[in-house]
C-alpha cells in the first residue's frame, strides 16, 4: 500500500511529509530525515503494479539503474540531483534523492512567459552538460523534460527524477505522463520504449522549443501517425536566431538516425562555446613543485634521501587568500592489500585479527587523477562551509584541535561529501572523496613497503601514537593531538600526511575483505551493503603505527559519526592537463 502522510519508514530514519507526484510506475514522496532534520525525495514503485506479470522485470531494472545512479553520484555534478541512498522498505525498492525546493522549468515558463534566447540556451546548456555526464556512464535519462528540470534560481537548473522506470508499464501511464510524451518524447520512445541516447537529444531540443516559445511542440505521435506539422519555433518567436531555430528542428527530427547522435553533437549545432568551468577542465595548466623524500630501515634510521623530486599540480583558488593544491597522480597498476604470509605475521605479532581485512592481495589498475596535497585544512573547510549548501548544513568550525593549517576533524562522511559538492559547484570541476584503491595507490607512491617511508615510521616522519612501536624502532614522542599539515616529509608523489594525523574518509562502502572487489580503481559501492559504514584510511595521531600502514583499512565509526581524529582529502576527476 502507498505510504500515508506521517508514515515512518522502518529501514531508514525518514518520515513521509507529502506526496509530490505519481507516474505510470512510481510514486514520489517528500520525506524528512529524522536524524539530520533535512528533506529528501523518495521514489518507489506503485503497489498495484505487483499484479502485473512483468513486475519482477520492472523491479530488476529499477534496482539496476538505481544502483548505477548512486555510483554515478560519487562524482557530484552541479546540474544533476544527488542520489543519496538506495534501499528496500517492506520489499519495495526506494531511491532517495536530494530535495530541491522551487519550481520546475515548465511552471517557471508558464508563470513568466517565454525566456530570452540567451537565458533559455544557458539553462538548456546546463542540462545538456548533465546529460553528457550521464551518457558517459551509459545512463539515459529518458524524461529530460521541463517538468524534470528544477530551477534553483532564474539562471541555474538541475535535472531531477531520472526516468529509470519510464516506459516499463505504459498501460498504466497517467494523463500527465501522456501529455509529457506528446510534447517532449520522440515517437520511438512512445511506441517502442527506446532507451537510446537520441531519446534525450529529442527531449532536450523539445525543452528548448518550449523555453523560447512558451508553447509545447506538436507531439511526435501526431506527427508520425497523422502528419501533423511541427511549427518552427521561429514562427512563434521571430526574435530567436536561425541557428537556434535549426538546432531545435534537427534535434526534434522524427527519425532518430536523422538527429544528432549525441547531446554534445546537438549542443554544437547551437554553437555554444565551452563554459568557463569546462575550459578549466579541458585546459588545465600545471605547475611543478620540487621536494625531498626519505627512506628509513626497520630501526627508523635514515638510509636514503632523494632530493629534487618533482610533482605536477594545480592550485584551486577558493577566495579570501585560501587555496587548494591538487597533485597529479599518474595512472598505473599496483598490488592492493597485503600478502597472506605477511598478514599471518602481523596477526601473530600484534594479536589482532583485523589485518585479515587486507586480503586477498590483488592487482588494481588506476586511471590518472588529482588528489589533495594535504588533508583538507580548517581554513579550507571554512572557505567552503561558508558557501550555499547543496544538500546539508555544515558546521563552520567543527574541529576540536583548532588551527588554520591543522586538518579539519569531527566531520562525518556525509559532511565530507557535502564539502565536495559545494567545492564542485564553486569551481566547476568534479571533486569527490577518493576510492579506497585511489587512496592506497596514492599513499604507496609506487612503493611496496608497509609505509611509503620504508619498513617503519618514526615521530620525525609522522604524527601517530609513537609511544608504540613497529619493526625494531625505539619509542618516540606521542603528541596526543593533530599537527599542522605538511610538517613531515612527503611521499614520492609529493603527498603529505598519508600516514597518521587524521583518518581519511573514502567513497567505498565497508567490506570485510577484498573478495569481489573491483580491479579498475573505482569505489566499491553495493546496495546489499547496509551502508552504515564507509572505509577509513591512513591512521591518525591517536593510533598505533600498525594502523597507519599503507594497506591498513578500517571502519572505526558509522558514516554519520564524527570523532577528533577523522578528516578527509579530496580528489578531482575528469580533468585534463596542458
Amino acid at each position: 500500500m502507498s505510504w500515508t502522510i506521517g508514515y515512518q519508514l522502518q529501514s531508514r530514519p525518514y518520515v513521509v511529509e507529502a506526496i509530490l507526484g505519481r507516474g505510470g510506475f512510481g510514486i514520489t514522496y517528500k520525506a524528512r530525515h529524522l536524524e539530520h532534520n533535512q528533506h529528501f525525495v523518495i521514489k518507489t514503485p506503485l503497489d498495484y503494479l505487483k499484479q502485473d506479470q512483468k513486475y519482477g522485470e520492472y523491479l530488476r531494472r529499477f534496482q539496476k539503474e538505481g544502483e548505477k545512479l548512486k555510483r554515478l553520484c560519487k562524482y557530484p555534478h552541479p546540474h544533476i540531483v544527488q542520489v543519496i541512498d538506495f534501499f528496500t522498505e517492506t520489499e519495495n525498492p526506494c531511491l532517495v534523492m536530494e530535495y530541491i525546493p522551487g519550481e520546475n522549468l515548465y511552471d517557471f515558463v508558464k508563470r513568466q512567459g517565454a525566456l530570452t534566447e540567451t537565458q533559455a540556451v544557458k539553462v538548456i546548456r546546463q542540462i545538456g552538460d548533465a546529460l553528457n555526464f550521464m551518457h558517459q556512464a551509459e545512463l539515459v535519462h529518458r524524461d529530460a523534460t521541463p517538468l524534470n528540470i528544477m530551477m534553483r534560481n532564474s539562471e541555474e537548473a538541475v535535472l531531477i527524477d531520472f526516468g529509470i522506470a519510464k516506459g516499463i508499464n505504459p498501460k498504466t501511464s497517467t494523463q500527465t505522463d501522456m501529455a509529457g510524451n506528446r510534447s517532449f518524447a520522440p515517437y520511438e520512445q512512445v511506441g517502442k520504449g527506446s532507451r537510446k541516447k537520441t531519446v534525450d537529444v529529442y527531449s532536450l531540443a523539445a525543452s528548448l522549443y518550449y523555453s523560447v516559445t512558451g508553447e509545447c511542440a506538436t507531439g511526435s505521435l501526431g506527427r508520425k501517425m497523422f502528419d501533423e506539422e511541427l511549427v518552427p519555433p521561429s514562427q512563434l518567436n521571430p526574435s530567436i536566431s536561425d541557428r537556434t531555430n535549426q538546432a531545435i528542428l534537427k534535434g526534434m527530427a522524427l527519425e532518430p538516425q536523422e538527429r544528432p547522435q549525441s547531446i554534445q553533437e546537438w549542443l554544437n549545432l547551437l554553437n555554444i562555446p565551452p563554459t568557463e568551468e569546462e575550459c578549466k577542465i579541458l585546459e588545465l595548466p600545471l605547475s611543478t613543485v620540487e621536494f625531498e623524500t626519505v627512506i628509513v630501515d626497520a630501526s627508523g634510521e635514515l638510509i636514503k634521501r632523494e632530493p629534487n623530486q618533482k610533482a605536477k599540480f594545480f592550485k584551486e583558488d577558493l577566495g579570501n587568500s585560501i587555496s587548494l593544491e591538487m597533485i597529479s597522480i599518474p595512472g598505473g597498476k599496483f598490488l592492493m592489500g597485503t600478502e597472506d604470509q605477511e598478514i599471518e605475521r602481523l596477526v601473530k605479532k600484534f594479536n589482532w585479527e583485523g589485518f585479515k581485512r587486507e586480503r586477498p592481495q590483488h592487482e588494481v589498475t588506476v586511471q590518472p587523477f588529482f588528489i589533495g596535497k594535504y588533508p583538507i585544512t580548517q581554513k579550507q573547510w571554512r572557505g567552503i562551509a561558508s558557501l550555499e549548501k547543496v544538500t546539508r548544513d555544515l558546521k563552520y568550525n567543527p574541529s576540536n584541535f583548532k588551527g588554520d593549517d591543522h586538518p579539519v576533524e569531527q566531520v562525518s562522511w556525509y559532511d565530507a561529501v557535502e564539502f565536495c559538492q559545494r567545492l564542485s559547484k564553486q569551481t566547476g570541476k568534479k571533486y569527490c572523496l577518493p576510492s579506497e584503491a585511489e587512496w592506497e595507490y596514492a599513499c604507496r607512491a609506487l612503493t611496496t613497503n608497509p609505509f611509503h617511508f620504508g619498513e617503519t615510521i618514526t615521530d620525525k616522519l609522522a604524527n601517530y601514537r609513537a609511544s608504540s612501536t613497529y619493526a625494531s624502532k625505539p619509542k618516540g614522542k606521542y603528541r596526543g593531538q593533530t599537527t599542522p599539515v605538511g610538517i613531515f616529509p612527503p611521499n614520492a608523489f609529493g603527498l603529505y600526511d598519508m600516514h597518521g594525523n587524521v583518518w581519511e574518509w573514502c567513497a567505498d562502502d565497508w567490506h570485510q575483505n577484498y573478495e569481489g572487489a573491483p580491479n579498475d580503481g573505482t569505489a566499491w559501492v553495493e546496495e546489499d551493503n547496509d551502508n552504515r559504514y564507509r572505509v577509513l584510511r591512513g591512521g591518525s595521531w591517536l593510533d598505533n603505527p600498525n594502523r597507519c600502514r599503507c594497506a591498513y583499512r578500517d571502519f572505526v565509526i558509522r558514516r554519520d559519526g564524527i570523532f577528533v581524529n577523522i578528516g578527509f582529502r579530496v580528489v578531482c576527476v575528469g580533468a585534463r592537463t596542458t
